[in-house]
């Protein structure tokens, strides 16, 4: 079985923002053979996040796009969703699905895959009588993302702070929750600040997401086709709006890119500048785009 199979690359074969005369240096293609299914590559997503652990830095990493684990990200795919623009659903897909997923592959291979626009549609946002856009990908583009996610969160997962509870495995808002009120009820809070960052996934910065990502993943392969999703627009009323800015919401990859964002701006900010300006204990709780910094009483003044 095929993959991607890109494995390393200093140039662009093309400027993805309409420039020319840039040269691509050959790849090498890497021939990737798992046998047993979902299973084995479960197994081949861990040695992600081992290598993550170890060496800080990623590469190679497009090669885990392959057969396989499309088939199983499609496998994933529930039935009878919303289609985006290509009006493609789970059902029209599989009737030619190895001969759509093998033309993907090739796609991705040549560099010719350019992720289409989603399509923005409105809902209900909890709590509140206003709407929340929401961006639905393409069928290809549901199933690509989501195999880069599962690459995210391995190599990901174990950077994250313990307080960051948003759209991670085993964590959930009732866990972010129980430890706000653990921290109220058990110990001596002076100030609790409840922040919502208005308009967030609308709004993250494009090039500093892209630099955050560059810091921790040495594949350029795989941050140009992460780009590309950043960059695929959205069809609204039969009307293309160019997306420089903001994460669509709806996309899967959306998610673990806004944690990985909030991972930098604030996470990191909080831990390294701020509870060193504080006199006191301070600690932080968030979920997604929500958190609640609380600054505790001096011990030594509690009294």
């Amino acid at each position: 079985m095929q993959g991607v199979g890109l494995v390393h690359s200093t140039e662009e074969v093309s400027n993805d923002n309409g420039g020319k005369g840039l040269t691509y240096k050959p790849f090498q293609e890497q021939n990737i053979s798992h046998t047993g299914g979902e299973h084995k590559m479960e197994n081949a997503f861990e040695e992600i996040a081992i290598q993550a652990k170890k060496y800080g830095k990623v590469q190679t990493l497009m090669h885990y796009v392959n057969k396989q684990t499309l088939l199983n990200e499609h496998s994933r795919q529930k039935k009878g969703k919303a289609t985006g623009i290509d009006g493609i659903d789970k059902e029209k897909y599989e009737v030619n699905l190895e001969e759509n997923i093998e033309n993907l592959i090739r796609e991705m291979k040549t560099f010719r895959y350019k992720p289409k626009a989603v399509r923005r549609t409105y809902i209900p946002k909890a709590g509140s009588d206003k709407l929340r856009p929401l961006g639905i990908p393409a069928y290809e583009d549901k199933l690509v993302q989501g195999v880069m996610r599962e690459i995210l969160d391995q190599i990901y997962e174990e950077k994250f702070y313990n307080f960051s509870y948003g759209f991670r495995e085993n964590k959930s808002c009732h866990q972010a929750i129980r430890e706000v009120n653990q921290t109220i009820m058990a110990k001596k809070v002076n100030y609790i600040v409840d922040a919502d960052i208005k308009g967030f996934f609308n709004n993250v910065d494009h090039e500093w997401l892209m630099k955050f990502l560059e810091n921790d993943i040495q594949d350029k392969n795989f941050t140009r086709y992460i780009k590309r999703f950043l960059k695929a627009g959205a069809v609204e009323e039969l009307k293309l709006f160019e997306s420089d800015k903001g994460t669509p919401q709806g996309g899967l990859i959306s998610p673990v890119l806004a944690n990985i964002y909030l991972h930098y701006v604030l996470d990191k900010w909080f831990e390294v500048v701020v509870k060193k300006q504080c006199k006191g204990e301070a600690c932080i709780v968030r979920y997604a785009d929500d958190c609640a910094p609380r600054r505790l009483r001096n011990a030594a003044t509690a009294a």
